[in-house]
This record gives C-alpha cells, structure tokens and sequence, in this order.
C-alpha cells in the first residue's frame, strides 16, 4: 500500500508530465514492478544516487535528480553568500545529458550559475573545473562502470572533492526535507546557465601535461605502441589527446568502442576490470604486437591496463598491481628531484600493502581512507599546505597523481602510466618486468576480490543478514593461520586475539577486517554503489626462485582455502 500511495501521490503532483504518468499508471497494474519501483526511496548517500533508470520514489528520473538537486541548492544557498557557482558533467550512459540539463535547470531556478559542459566529458574533468573556475560545488551524471539500466548523481564540494561530513550529512537532511516533486523549482533561469567548452579542456591537458615525470623517457620512446579503448565512454574525448599532447605518437584507438553509446554494445559490463570487456582491446594489442594496453570505464575515473608476461601473453593486470608499480615509478622520480621530507601516498584499507612497504622504503608517509575516493581527496584537504601529497590510489582501479583533482582521474593516470612504461623501456625491461622486480624487492602480494550479488529489496536484508554473522561469528583461523586482529570500521574499534580493545580514529563505516599472523587481510564490505557484498584477499609470500608464476598459483591456493573457510 504505501507503494501505491506514493505513486498515486506522485500522479497528483502539479509537476508530473504526461509520459510519467503513463508510466505509472502501467505500473499501479504491475504489483511487483510498482513495488520496486515506489516502495522505498532512491536513498541519496554520501556519494550522492545511483540506481536503475525509470520512474518512482526508487529509480533515476528527472524527479528524483530534481529533488537532490532542489536539496543541494537549497544546502549551498545556507553556506554560502554572493554567487554561487557549480560545473555540471554527464558522461555517455542513456539520459545522462537530460538529467544534466534538468540539474542545470534547478540550480538556475534557485539562484545559483550552473556552469554545464557543453559535451560529455570525463568525472575528474568535472572535479578540475570546480577548483579552477572557483566553484562552490559541482554534480556529474554517472553510473561509473555499473550495467547499462543504471545512472547515478554525484555531488562534490568546492574543493574538488565528494560530498563529505559534515556537509554529506547535511546535504541529505535538506534532500529529506523534500516530500514532494512540486517542492522542486524546475523553471530554469537560462541567464544563469553557462556551458562549458575548449577552454577548459585545454586548461586540463594543460595541467596533465606538467604533473609529467619523465619527458626525456618518453621523447626517445615517442613510438612506444599504445592500445587505447574508451569503452563506449567519454575517455575518448580527453585520453588519446592527453597522450599525444606528451609525446606519445603511436596510439591505437580500438575503434568498435570509440564512439559514446549508452547502451555499451560491444560488452556486456564497461567495466576495464573485467576480461571480456577488455577483449577487444588485447585482440588489436596482439596484432601489432602492442606495448601497453589500456582502457577506461564509461566517465573514465578508473583504467584497466595489460602488458605482456614473460611468456609473450598479454596479461590484465589487477588495480593493485597498477596502483603499486605507479606509486613505485612516482617516488622514484620524485626521489631523484630529492624528497623534502613533507611528502605522502594515500590509499584506502582495502588496497594493498605492498604501496605502504614501497612508500616506506622511500621514507615516505603513507597514509589510509575509509574505501571511496571522496576520502583520499579529504585526506589532502586535511594536509593541505602542510604536507605535499604525491598520488595514490585504490585496488578499484582508481588513482589520482598529484593534488589538482580531487577525485580519481583515469585521464592523467593513463599518460602517467604510459610514462612508466616509457621509462621502463629506457632501462631495457618491460612493464611486467618492472612488476617481477618490486615483488623480489618487497615480496609478492596477491589480492583478489570476490562479489556476491544480492539484487532488490530482499538481497539488500540478506547481504545485512550477511555482515551481521560476520560481526558476531568471527573465525579463530584463516587458512592455517590464527585471526590477530579484527578491526570492525562500524562499530569504530579494534580487538586483538587477546582480547583487547583499541578504538579508531576513521569515521564509522560498514566494513570488518580480519586480519592473520602470517600477514593475511580479508576484508568484507557492502558495496555502496552496487547491490553486492564484497570480500577482498590479501596474501603475501617471498618470490620462490623469482618464478612469477609458481608463487602467484601458490598464493592462489592460499586465497581459495581462505574462501572455503569463510563458506563462499
């Protein structure tokens, strides 16, 4: 019933246009789509919306962005006098541009200069315009690498960064405060409505192109061969671009994905973490005998790569072993220049440790986040002018390389990364050797993440049913080796195997850490985007005789009899 209340009310609503009511209307005759569809609300996080596009209280439509747009403008119009400007960004996915410009249009109602790009552009474009034309905030249009039936609404502040507290908090409670869609002024002000173009494309290739390294590397391997897909995203648009503006002349664009579809036809995730949607990508690398492969997720904040092993296949490589030789290559560098002593890498509690053993080994802080970007770029507010913040990253496939975007940037770290490889070739190895030669230094590192998908409302109660045996049930051992320490980010405390208790200094957030005597981390997580639990593995051992792959299947051993023992 209240499903049905609310579609009715909905009906009711002076702002509800015609084609939303037919929606409806064949909706009230579908019992258990109307449930999905109106039963709860489209919770607006901290991240901002994401869910599957359609109409109702918890789908992406114009109503449920204008109500998180009509919450945002009215949360900024309390913190800030004068002018008040926000860059808006939509990337290639269905109704991207229509809610950008619905976006667009409330902000202007409301008083506040919407400045929207006039095409499609990458996320970490969007968190560079906010710093350089002085925004007060900013919102994109992206599901990221979700399936194609999703979108989503991301909020940042002004400082480039997500949405966190204490204004992630407040801006939630003024979304709340809206009971109806004819509480969102939806009459734009086309005064206030400014887009967007060249001019800022060029200031952020401008950017990309001194926070570069090695210019002499790439110079002598300008020929170097590239392999680029943009996955049917906007990393089209910004990518191939960034490289050839450094140096790089041999890039090859897999053409069956470069044009901006929505509808992503040639994968069935754009997802650079997954093979498949790779697939086309190492099929041209081996034709031309490639060096580097590389690609980007629907609004290019994450890139996937691939180099060839030592057995002359092309092998994908995981968002650790990426995130791990980058940091490697960035202190290196900057070593060279002389470190002052000032410096930092920033990751996230379920990325690898092996960043923090590099970073160490440089004398170089290396500090954690909470899982989510938003908190990497609070990190550097937090230090800002005070400490120099180097790169870093996240096991998702998401790095950010020095401080002028808040968010992570696939755009930047593609032309950072294709350096690297540059300068491996300089010293005669490849990328993958370059891999081989940090784990002999450091020792192998083996993660692996492992997703269980529980979609609507009756997977969201069993993946909470899920977290809660975890919390109350704790293993003793793990694969042979006794639990040390579990570290329980919701309930903000730490306990060790004797009992006692240590409290954190994170902000509460729904993830358990089980941590082993033989340096074994399994974390376990809910997804805040996706309807998934997630469980990342953490195994490391000394490379045996510098054999790659006779220690990887052997930490592979290792991480499934982790799984057997958690019954997954």
């Amino acid at each position: 019933m209240d499903a049905k209340n609310k579609a009715l009310k909905w009906l009711e609503a002076d702002n509800i246009d015609e084609h939303a009511k037919r929606e409806i209307n064949a909706l009230l005759d579908n019992p258990a789509d109307l449930e999905e569809s109106f039963q709860i609300d489209l919770e607006f996080g901290t991240g901002g919306l994401r869910g599957i596009m359609g109409i109702g209280t918890n789908r992406m439509n114009r109503y449920t962005i204008g109500m998180a747009t009509q919450g945002f403008s009215n949360y900024l119009k309390k913190q800030f006098s004068g002018e008040i400007k926000v860059a808006i960004a939509y990337d290639s996915r269905n109704n991207s541009r229509l809610f950008a410009e619905t976006t667009a249009n409330v902000f202007s109602a409301n008083g506040i200069k919407a400045l929207l790009f006039e095409e499609l552009r990458p996320t970490p474009q969007l968190s560079f315009a906010i710093r350089h034309l002085g925004c007060q905030g900013g919102v994109v249009l992206t599901a990221s690498h979700n399936p194609k039936e999703y979108n989503g609404y991301k909020a940042y502040w002004s400082d480039g960064g997500q949405l966190v507290p204490p204004h992630d908090k407040n801006v939630i409670a003024e979304v709340q405060k809206i009971k109806s869609i004819d509480e969102i002024n939806f009459n734009e002000n086309a005064g206030l409505i400014e887009h967007l173009g060249k001019s800022i494309d060029e200031a952020y290739l401008k950017m990309i192109s001194e926070i570069t390294l090695s210019p002499q590397d790439v110079k002598a391997n300008s020929d170097l061969k590239i392999v680029y897909s943009s996955i049917h995203g906007t990393g089209i648009t910004m990518v191939p671009q960034a490289l050839r503006k450094i140096g790089f002349q041999n890039v090859h664009i897999v053409e069956e994905q470069e044009t901006p579809n929505g509808n992503f036809p040639t994968v069935i995730y754009p997802n650079p973490e997954e093979r498949e949607a790779m697939s086309m990508a190492l099929n041209k690398a081996e034709k031309i005998d490639a060096d580097l492969v590389m690609a980007t997720d629907p609004d290019a904040d994450r890139v996937g790569i691939a180099v060839k092993n030592t057995k002359g296949e092309f092998q994908l490589l995981n968002g650790n072993q990426t995130g791990a030789m980058l940091v490697y290559y960035l202190l290196e560098k900057w070593s060279q220049n002389g470190l002052k002593g000032n410096e930092y890498i920033g990751k996230t509690i379920v990325t690898t440790e092996l960043i923090r053993d590099i970073a160490k080994s440089f004398d170089t802080a290396c500090y954690d986040t909470l899982t989510g970007f938003k908190w990497i770029a609070a990190l550097i507010r937090e230090k800002e002018g005070k400490e120099v913040f180097i790169g870093g990253g996240e096991e998702s496939y998401g790095y950010m390389v020095g401080e002028q975007v808040r968010d992570k940037d696939a755009v930047a770290s593609s032309v950072i990364i294709a350096e690297m490889a540059a300068w491996a070739k300089s010293q005669n190895i490849t990328v993958f050797e370059l891999l081989i030669k940090i784990y002999e230094k450091y020792g192998f590192y083996y993660e692996e993440l492992k997703s269980i998908t529980k979609k609507g409302l009756k997977g969201a109660g069993e993946i909470k049913e899920m977290m809660e045996n975890f919390r109350n049930q704790p293993p003793s051992h793990l694969a042979n080796s006794r639990v040390s320490e579990i570290i329980d980010y919701q309930e903000g405390f730490k306990i060790d195997s004797e009992g006692k208790k240590e409290a954190l200094s994170f902000p509460k957030s729904n993830v358990l850490q089980y941590l082993t005597e033989d340096g074994t981390k399994v974390s376990i997580r809910p997804s805040g985007t996706e309807p998934k639990i997630k469980f990342y593995f953490s195994v490391m051992s000394e490379m045996e005789n510098g054999d790659y792959f006779f220690t990887e299947n052997k930490l592979k051993e290792k991480v499934h009899n982790l799984l057997n023992d958690l019954k997954l």
